[in-house]
């Protein structure tokens, strides 16, 4: 079958792509990086406001539910108007968001702010997006390790805003360390003007329709890989969720110093540049759906030795950098099984769903260790549930077949 010259213009890379890949990477770097750095403010807040470690925990819950539940609906948007319109409206939010976190004195107003408006600020203006636009900007075949880049991008954040936040705390007080990210956020709806455009509506074979959204969702969740990739990453948000926030409060728990809760958390960010860089090059060449098995092996298998050794600065250090390789580097399979099986059409919407799985599993995660730490006084039987979670995980996985839909048959693949 010959293909038409609008179907082959749509898998070369553009002449923005570096433009694009770079911006993109800013973007997933300074969007990644304050809310990561959350978990920091936790003990400063509650003692501030004599809040319980549950009032904290269920505001960065409910963010990131709200990050989850905005997901689906930003990428829509962004499918439809375009990325840049999409960043700013989102960058604004958060910036609101971190700006009334600051001055917050009840329960209610925290859970408005660092909740519902980070949370929707985030995922109007977040990583996916930019890996969306990744994904149409480049060829199929560079997909996977241009979402690797993305992804490692936002991993480089973590790692620069956790002992920025720190440094911020300790220099100024939380107040004014917030007003300071709400600040730094403010570059990214400039940075979003080279992701301006979206998705070209092209069929999947010359003569054929263009494929509704309706269709596109129907298409996906009558997909069994696509159920069971939802299902797994499920678990991806639980563990990334909790031990970004209560990983701190933990080490300090433990009779360390708070300092190496900011250490741990930055580690974790530094190491999964590599991580998910590594993911990138790892998931274009092999099996995705088993490698995804693999990282989810491996981090039950951390977290277990983790518990068992003696709690000190170099097991903390072990453990951080162990599941910094294993942190984000889920996202680039991940996402690109959903090219794979479904082209990029519909990439921002459908990785949007798959993606609202994972902050459910983010909001069970930070909301229930807070929850049983206060019933229990430890944070044991979360960590045991992130255990079975990921052996969960890697079996769920591994029968995903790594193959486009029957639509798709003949066409390029990643």
């Amino acid at each position: 079958m010959t293909s038409s010259p609008a179907r082959d213009s749509a898998v070369k890379d553009g002449p923005n792509v570096p433009l694009i890949i770079i911006c993109g990477c800013l973007i997933a770097l300074i969007g990644f990086g304050p809310r990561s750095s959350l978990g920091l403010f936790l003990a400063p807040m509650t003692e501030a406001r004599d809040w319980s470690r549950e009032v904290f925990s269920l505001a960065l819950a409910i963010q990131n539910l709200m990050w989850g539940a905005g997901q689906p609906i930003a990428g829509m948007i962004a499918d439809r108007y375009g990325t840049a319109r999409t960043v700013t409206f989102g960058a604004l939010l958060y910036i609101a968001g971190l700006a009334m976190m600051s001055f917050v004195e009840s329960p209610m107003l925290l859970h408005l702010s660092a909740g519902v408006m980070i949370g929707l600020g985030v995922a109007f203006s977040s990583f996916t997006l930019v890996l969306a636009a990744f994904g149409r900007a480049v060829t199929p075949a560079k997909r996977s390790i241009a979402f690797g880049v993305g992804t490692a991008a936002g991993s480089f954040g973590q790692f620069l805003f956790a002992p920025l936040g720190q440094a911020l705390i300790d220099g100024f007080g939380w107040h004014q360390a917030l007003l300071v990210l709400a600040g730094i956020v403010a570059m990214v709806p400039f940075l979003s003007i080279a992701l301006k455009g979206k998705p070209a509506a092209l069929p999947a074979h010359a003569g054929e329709k263009d494929q509704r959204l309706g269709e596109a969702l129907a298409e996906a969740f009558g997909t069994r890989g696509f159920l069971l990739l939802t299902f797994g990453f499920f678990v991806c948000g639980f563990h990334v969720a909790f031990i970004t926030v209560h990983l701190p409060p933990y080490i300090v728990d433990l009779g360390l110093d708070p300092s190496w809760g900011a250490i741990a958390i930055a580690l974790i960010g530094f190491c999964n540049v590599f991580g998910a860089l590594a993911a990138g090059y790892i998931g274009g060449r092999y099996s995705k759906p088993h490698f995804l098995s693999l990282i989810y092996l491996g981090r039950a298998a951390a977290i277990t030795i983790f518990l068992m050794v003696p709690a000190t600065p170099l097991t903390v250090l072990v453990f951080a950098a162990t599941m910094g390789f294993l942190w984000l580097s889920t996202v680039p399979p991940t996402s690109g099984l959903v090219a794979v099986m479904f082209g990029p059409r519909y990439m921002a919407t459908l990785f949007g769903f798959v993606f609202f799985s994972h902050q459910i599993g983010a909001f069970l995660g930070v909301w229930l260790g807070g929850r049983i730490y206060d019933q229990t006084g430890s944070y044991d039987p979360i960590w045991w549930m992130g255990i079975a979670l990921g052996i969960f995980a890697a079996l769920v996985h591994w029968p995903i077949r790594e193959e486009p839909v029957a639509r798709l048959a003949g066409t390029p693949a990643e």
